[in-house]
């Protein structure tokens, strides 16, 4: 369980908006882009928000597709399996929720693959807007599907 004495956030400007960066002082725990986030914790940046903010811009730039942070999103073992299972797909690749569905062992879980990604604590890093419907349609992505049409066409250049 996450100690939440030891958490710290701490708002930043990028290229493709506002995002907070939370932490629990050893891995990032909340990354979310957007004005109404609620992140817990003392405002203060540290060397882990910092860096965090550091590879999104980069990543942002294209000088990045892999990132090296440590991460600790808090959910359910079925959330943190898809989650995990996102972590997975590569830079400028997609996949269908049926694809997460069967890498996560249960072919029929599409719909909660859904919900899963909906509650992914960790945008852009824990990639869910590579997630697509099964005929290539851009389906719901919490920051919108003109940011997630950005960040893949992004990817794909």
């Amino acid at each position: 369980m996450m100690q939440q004495m030891n958490n710290t956030y701490y708002t930043y400007e990028t290229s493709y908006g506002i995002i907070t960066v939370e932490s629990d002082g050893a891995a990032i725990t909340l990354l979310k882009a957007g004005k109404n986030i609620n992140p817990r914790g003392k405002k203060t940046a540290t060397p882990l928000t910092d860096k965090t903010a550091n590879q999104l811009n980069e990543y942002f730039e294209g000088k990045r597709k892999v990132f090296d942070i440590p991460l600790n999103p808090q959910g359910t073992d079925f959330q943190r399996k898809v989650w995990k299972a996102l972590e997975a797909i590569p830079y400028g690749e997609t996949r269908s929720y049926k694809d997460i569905a069967t890498a996560v062992g249960n072919p029929k879980a599409c719909r909660a693959v859904g919900l899963a990604n909906n509650k992914n604590p960790i945008w852009i890093i824990i990639p869910c807007h590579r997630v697509i419907g099964a005929n290539g349609s851009l389906t719901g992505y919490g920051g919108g599907i003109d940011m997630k049409r950005k960040l893949l066409d992004k990817e794909s250049n």
